[in-house]
């Protein structure tokens, strides 16, 4: 079967890029047998869906909970030690200064964006503080606006990043 070369080029970055991100994550826990300390600011969210009824309320309310149950499956799976930076809402120089006071490895930022009444997109940016290089850029899609597709939404995202952090030991285990 003959394969397009879009698809290959895209399955070949992709590869890349994860690999690139493991590497980072890594090199950034080195030799320690502790959890990847990684700040977390929490998401913005921005919905351009021309949807009449105002759902802000909703939104903020989904927004928190998405983060919340984010940093806590972090957490919970034993990789990653989760901190939250003195600042939220700052400069991206800001938050780095911030997010290395607060002792960590990486900086983790994103959003979320309701495109339409059936599709968002949740990005995710991983930043290696040590080298300060986006080790991690990365569109999620889901579908749907209720608390289920939410949920099922971290969850994804959650174990995508659970699953690119390396061992927490060298055993490998």
């Amino acid at each position: 079967m003959v394969r397009s070369f879009p698809r290959i080029a895209a399955v070949t970055l992709c590869a890349a890029a994860i690999g690139h991100l493991m590497t980072a994550l890594s090199f950034a826990a080195g030799a320690e047998t502790g959890p990847i300390a990684i700040a977390i600011v929490d998401f913005d969210y921005v919905d351009t869906s021309g949807e009449v009824l105002d759902q802000r309320a909703e939104h903020e309310l989904r927004l928190s909970v998405f983060m919340s149950a984010l940093k806590d499956d972090l957490a919970a799976g034993g990789k990653f030690r989760v901190l939250v930076p003195a600042c939220s809402r700052s400069s991206r120089s800001e938050l780095l200064k911030a997010a290395n006071a607060a002792g960590a490895d990486f900086l983790m930022v994103g959003g979320i964006h309701k495109m339409s009444t059936l599709v968002q997109w949740a990005k995710a940016e991983l930043i290696d503080l040590r080298s300060g290089q986006i080790v991690l850029d990365k569109l999620f899609t889901f579908r749907g606006d209720t608390d289920q597709a939410w949920r099922r939404a971290e969850k994804f995202i959650a174990n995508e990043l659970t699953t690119l952090a390396p061992p927490n030991d060298a055993s490998g285990k």
